[in-house]
């Protein structure tokens, strides 16, 4: 075996073994399909940067479908909330409905990291995948791809419905997935385009789909009589539930409406075709999240009323309640009735279950503000709010509640605003997603991930008054378990200095600065290429 050369000074010198660090590599290349472009759009490489996927979508007939994403999931101050793919929530969606078969059309990568995600959390399905190359994109073979694999996908023995999304490079170059045929043997066809350069949150992704099957199923009804949903047993009058939550929620709010002559309807997004007439069937729609605009509109044109926020907390309870009742036109002592039924015992949950210290909350699930809402509510000093989502009508009365206990809220918040609040605040408690907990355990500060140990608890009523003292006030509790790990671990280093060493390890900064020198040179030369096809 031969022994690796070593240079003499290993402290100024990079190691090196080949010139394979002078290779120059390519960040893109030109299109050589030789033909027109598809839909006069070439489409960007997945690499390409959301301005330019955005212009060559908009060259690809894409302009109207992108002002309908500006209207609907307005960003800013921030353009994107750095967050998961947005696709991952249309795909989780088409993932948990009955009979429902998904197929991806976007660049591998994509479709290994969206099938690999979904199945992380637990989807019980195969994804279906088109793939693609430069010519069958430009071409517009891809398109026939697409539309054959639908036609071997619609076994109506199987499937009810068959959703077929496009991601980032499908849609930037002007796959017209309205084309699909509406139908295949009985089974409804729904095409969305879900790039990231134009639904902002995985969240929002969620409504895209959701807002296309009601419409799907609205324009069904309109045209005749629909069967009724297997779980559909109650007569009496029904609110729609709009937006995933615990699973017990929908059964505690229930519970809350019955004394008004209510029942709790469907959620949305459903879990089989057949609820989607159920939801719109409605006679009024509680917007538990707020964000989905796509669905709030097809409600709407169904002549539903949509009433924002949730029953979390005493007073959240008894606003959702009556603005509920309002919008049934249940009579005011009914509604009383309601609330004086139910707020005793949640008042008695938030005594009973204090939480006493200072609260940072951040995450992109869309119900950051009915947590902090039920965390004020039980005692918690919640300094800060943090949601990737928009801010938008349906979560106005919460928002305003918050400011008026002096909360600060920050709609489209970034990874940055979030941790600047932890520096600021310091608080006993940080919520938030990875990065945020990542460093606020760094700083030995406690810190509960929210999606996994906040949101997968009930919220709403009597239950969720008490459901989120216990795991906070033990996270609290535990300061003095990371004091002890920081004690125990001061003077090792972080960073690249990290590890226990006879001496501080050398930055190497004459390397570093070549490295930024190359990407510096190879971002230059990607600006003066012709936009890439494919990836």
């Amino acid at each position: 075996m031969t022994d690796r050369p070593t240079p003499p000074d290993q402290s100024n010198t990079e190691v090196v073994y080949d010139d394979a660090g002078d290779v120059q590599v390519d960040v893109g290349y030109e299109n050589q399909g030789g033909g027109e472009e598809f839909e006069s759009g070439s489409g960007g490489g997945c690499h390409g940067g959301a301005d330019e996927m955005r212009a060559a979508a908009r060259k690809a007939g894409k302009t109207t479908l992108l002002e309908k994403y500006a209207k609907d999931y307005p960003v800013g101050p921030h353009d994107q909330p750095q967050s998961m793919c947005p696709a991952f929530g249309s795909l989780r969606v088409g993932l948990r409905m009955k009979r429902t078969a998904t197929i991806l059309s976007g660049s591998a990568c994509c479709v290994y990291g969206l099938s690999f995600t979904s199945h992380f959390y637990g989807a019980k399905r195969s994804v279906g995948y088109v793939p693609f190359n430069s010519e069958t994109l430009v071409t517009g073979k891809l398109f026939e791809d697409i539309k054959e694999a639908v036609e071997q996908t619609a076994d109506p023995d199987r499937y009810d419905t068959v959703v077929v999304t496009n991601l980032c490079v499908p849609t930037a170059s002007g796959v017209p997935l309205r084309l699909l045929p509406k139908e295949i043997n009985g089974v409804r066809i729904v095409g969305i385009d879900v790039p990231g350069f134009g639904v902002p949150t995985h969240a929002e992704a969620k409504d895209v789909l959701a807002g296309a099957m009601l419409n799907y199923a609205r324009l069904e009804a309109e045209s005749g009589a629909v069967p009724r949903a297997s779980n559909d047993q109650s007569d009496l009058p029904k609110i729609t539930l709009l937006g995933e939550m615990f699973p017990a929620d929908p059964v505690i709010i229930g519970r809350m409406l019955e004394p008004m002559g209510l029942a709790a309807g469907a959620s949305v997004p459903t879990r089989e075709w057949r609820e989607l007439y159920t939801a719109l069937d409605g006679v009024a729609v509680g917007a538990i999240h707020p964000f989905y605009t796509a669905s709030v509109r097809e409600f709407e044109a169904a002549g539903r009323a949509v009433v924002g926020s949730a029953p979390v907390g005493r007073d959240g309870t008894a606003d959702w309640l009556s603005a509920i009742g309002e919008a049934a036109a249940v009579p005011a002592d009914r509604i009383a009735t309601a609330q004086n039924a139910v707020l005793p015992a949640i008042s008695g949950a938030l005594q009973g279950s204090p939480i006493k210290g200072r609260i940072t909350l951040s995450g992109y699930e869309g119900s950051e503000l009915l947590v902090a809402r039920l965390l004020v509510e039980s005692g918690a000093d919640v300094r800060y709010v943090g949601t990737a989502c928009p801010k938008t009508t349906w979560s106005d009365s919460d928002r305003e509640w918050l400011e008026s206990k002096g909360v600060e809220i920050r709609f489209r918040a970034s990874l940055e605003t979030d941790l600047a609040a932890l520096e600021a605040f310091q608080p006993n408690l940080a919520i938030g997603t990875t990065p945020v907990v990542q460093k606020a355990k760094e700083k030995g500060t406690p810190s509960l991930y929210f999606t996994n140990l906040i949101s997968a608890r009930p919220l709403m009523g009597p239950a969720g008054a008490g459901s989120l003292a216990q795991v906070v006030n033990a996270a609290i509790a535990g300061k003095s378990r990371f004091d002890e790990m920081r004690a125990f671990f001061e003077g090792v280093g972080s960073g690249d200095t990290a590890g226990v060493w006879e001496d501080t390890p050398d930055q190497h900064e004459d390397f570093r600065a070549k490295q930024r020198r190359k990407l510096a040179i190879a971002a230059k030369r990607a600006a003066n290429l012709e936009e890439p096809v494919g990836c």
